[in-house]
């Protein structure tokens, strides 16, 4: 799955598969100008920030069990989310330092380090990278990528797959090849 934010007319937090394909609403209400999210991918829970309504708040996949986790005005000041064992970091753009958030009950802020230009920040470590299995946009014995001639995406699991072409090419009837 895709998860990502929208304020354009109608602020909210989606969900799709990586095709584009079954997009779905899972924060459309009390909701104003999410600028950052970030997964909890073994627990299954989205967290945002929505910097005009200065909170930082977290659902599940399907968009219900809905908590703020902390409001004020120091989060307008905030850009980039991740989060990582019992904590979110993220970026104060005022004075540029990584902020560590209590994921749970948003006390316990502390400033950990100062970065020149930062705006976003992630978090890499090996327990959070889902295992590798085969996958429906693995190479074929030709070496296209799931036997799309330009682009593979995962559809609505590892198992399905969806070919795309680059700007300027339209799909065959084959569903594989781009002219």
């Amino acid at each position: 799955k895709l998860f990502f934010t929208d304020y354009g007319n109608a602020a909210k937090v989606e969900r799709c598969d990586m095709d584009g394909m079954n997009r779905t609403w899972i924060v459309d209400s009390k909701i104003e100008q999410p600028t950052a999210l970030a997964l909890d991918l073994i627990n299954k829970y989205v967290y945002w920030l929505d910097i005009y309504l200065e909170s930082v708040e977290v659902v599940d996949y399907q968009g219900r069990r809905r908590q703020t986790i902390t409001k004020g005005r120091q989060i307008r000041h905030l850009c980039g989310l991740a989060v990582f064992e019992n904590y979110l970091y993220t970026i104060n753009a005022d004075n540029l330092s990584i902020l560590q958030i209590n994921r749970y009950n948003g006390t316990d802020v502390q400033a950990l380090a100062r970065l020149d230009n930062a705006k976003e920040i992630r978090v890499y470590q090996k327990r959070t990278q889902a295992a590798a299995r085969s996958h429906a946009c693995e190479a074929d014995p030709s070496g296209m990528p799931g036997g799309c001639s330009h682009l593979c995406l995962l559809s609505s699991s590892y198992k399905a797959r969806t070919c795309r072409c680059r700007t300027g090419f339209i799909l065959g009837s084959d569903g594989r090849s781009c002219k």
